[in-house]
């Protein structure tokens, strides 16, 4: 029994030290083949003899952090990001803020401009009542037309003439009213035909042939506002425009006669004031283009239905601005 206990540990021993005895020799057969290896590289490398070193390149650094360690804590980090916010929420609060006191600056000028505009308005409505109540006629002049007044041409039945430029424009037979501005409006008789369109637009014209030249503005305006559609309405927004004309504003005249002539074309008076409204134009010094293009359009469109007077006009306007 002993005997074959002894067998069998001296079988162990002798198998492990075979074992161990192999593996060395793997090992020791991979070792040699590095080596060879390792002097074949250093041959290449260094075909002047061993012993030689090479420095090496990239040597390591010292004190670098290393990736993926966070450089602060999540609470530091959270609380660069909330004040980043609260920089850019008060640079956004501080253009708003600008934003806003330009638009009230905006509002100030605005409501300053429109006071001073309002005031100048009333002086001059103030100014004109003070002249109708002292018996003078509106003789506001302005300064493009050079201080010269504007006479009406003579009429002819209840539609006045068209005079042609350069013609005089004095009214024949136009008794010159005398008294007080309230006794010269009272002695122009007021129609009663039952027609108020008709009635407004013979009373305007009265008024306007006496030089009462606010008092029939107002009638005229009124007719044309009240009655657009009554054949009057052409007659007395063209006459509103002579009445602006004769008293020397050829603006507000040039957007009378332009509105008659856009909104009413075929009304009766729309040539007219196509024709008139070159006129105003030519009194408020504007480029002999636009005064053509106006009698241009006069001939196209209404070049049949004008007045003897009213070509003549024409053909003279032409050639005094050198329309082609």
């Amino acid at each position: 029994m002993r005997f074959l206990l002894a067998a069998t540990a001296m079988a162990v021993v002798f198998g492990a030290a075979g074992t161990a005895q192999a593996q060395d020799s793997g090992i020791s057969g991979r070792v040699d083949r590095l080596e060879r290896e390792m002097r074949a590289v250093q041959r290449k490398v260094f075909p002047g003899g061993a012993g030689q070193t090479v420095e090496p390149q990239i040597t390591p650094e010292t004190n670098t952090n290393i990736p993926g360690i966070p450089s602060s804590s999540p609470l530091n980090d959270l609380t660069s990001r909330v004040t980043a916010l609260e920089e850019q929420q008060r640079t956004l609060t501080g253009q708003v803020e600008q934003g806003q006191y330009r638009l009230r600056q905006l509002e100030d000028a605005f409501s300053a401009y429109k006071r001073l505009t309002d005031n100048r308005l009333k002086t001059l409505e103030d100014r004109s009542t003070a002249n109708a109540a002292l018996g003078g006629e509106d003789t506001t002049v302005p300064s493009d037309t050079g201080g010269a007044a504007i006479r009406p041409p003579a009429p002819i039945g209840t539609r006045p003439t068209i005079p042609a430029p350069g013609a005089s424009t004095t009214p024949a037979n136009t008794p010159k009213p005398t008294g007080t501005r309230a006794q010269q409006v009272a002695a122009i008789e007021k129609p009663a035909s039952g027609d108020p369109a008709e009635d407004g637009y013979t009373y305007g014209f009265r008024l306007w042939q006496a030089k009462l030249y606010p008092e029939a503005r107002r009638e005229l305006e009124a007719v044309a506002t009240k009655y657009p559609t009554h054949r009057r309405a052409s007659y007395s927004q063209n006459l509103l425009g002579r009445a602006y004309l004769d008293s020397g504003a050829p603006s507000l005249a040039a957007v009378a006669f332009y509105e008659n002539y856009k909104k009413n074309p075929k009304g009766e008076r729309a040539p007219d004031s196509l024709y008139y409204l070159a006129q105003a134009l030519i009194k408020l010094k504007k480029p002999a283009s636009e005064v053509c293009k106006v009698y241009t359009e006069l001939d196209q469109l209404y070049g049949d239905k004008l007045s003897t007077e009213m070509k003549a006009g024409v053909v003279e306007g032409r050639a005094s601005q050198k329309c082609k």
